[in-house]
């Protein structure tokens, strides 16, 4: 059975910089998968050129057995591919609830888009809360969950996260742990970029390692968050 994303010798070059040499691996359906690695690594560069952002040098990107190397950001998003990126990027004038629907932009279903704004309501309840609000007032935590909202409102089969604990309280943080949690409890298959190494591959059914533009280390994420190597590295420890 093909895997829902698969990516072969990706390369992503800044100019004459190599930012990505090289990485492959897959994610199947349901699973939760993490790279980590230290910053300038190549994680943000490899979620930006699945998603379409950044143009790949060479490799293959493939989702549902499609190439996506000539397609365009937004005809991405429609595939079923949403990026939820790093800094959050929400619109900070309008509100709370009109963030969420821009995420819903290519959908013509009013019915089901309602229901998920109530999806993001009953999954962030401070959201619904506040849904007039406008959505720069909110602290940087409530942001993070307006981001994740709104990349789920566009259904996605697959949702890329970037560094969603960058910045939060470790109260929000392990809020935003637990939500990641609770959709992958859903069903929903994510790939996730995130600083806490710890707390990723505590969630993640499979983690790749980068350092720079390389995956060094690949495995379970139990295996890894049990690596000697990488818990000096990367978890603080001696």
């Amino acid at each position: 059975m093909t895997a829902l994303l698969e990516v072969e010798d990706l390369r992503v070059a800044y100019g004459k910089i190599e930012a990505v040499k090289g990485v492959s691996f897959s994610v199947e359906a349901g699973e939760v998968v993490t790279l980590i690695g230290t910053n300038g690594a190549g994680k943000t560069t490899t979620l930006r050129t699945l998603s379409g952002l950044l143009k790949p040098v060479g490799g293959q990107i493939k989702f549902e057995g499609k190439s996506l190397r000539k397609i365009p950001a937004h005809k991405i998003v429609s595939l079923g591919l949403a990026h939820s990126p790093e800094g959050r990027h929400i619109f900070p004038r309008m509100s709370i609830e009109e963030n969420l629907l821009l995420g819903a932009f290519l959908r013509k279903d009013s019915a089901g888009i309602a229901k998920d704004v109530q999806r993001s309501y009953d999954l962030f309840p401070i959201l619904g809360e506040r849904r007039k609000q406008a959505a720069g007032t909110l602290s940087g935590g409530e942001q993070q969950m307006l981001a994740m909202g709104r990349a789920l409102m566009s259904q996605p089969k697959l949702l890329m996260l970037d560094e969603p604990s960058m910045g939060l309280s470790p109260i929000m943080m392990q809020k935003i742990m637990a939500t990641i949690a609770e959709l992958k409890a859903q069903g929903t298959t994510i790939l996730l970029v995130e600083q806490n190494a710890q707390a990723a591959l505590a969630l993640a059914d499979h983690g790749h390692v980068l350092e720079i533009g390389k995956i060094v280390l690949s495995g379970t994420g139990r295996d890894l968050l049990h690596d000697e190597s990488v818990r000096k590295a990367y978890l603080g420890e001696d």
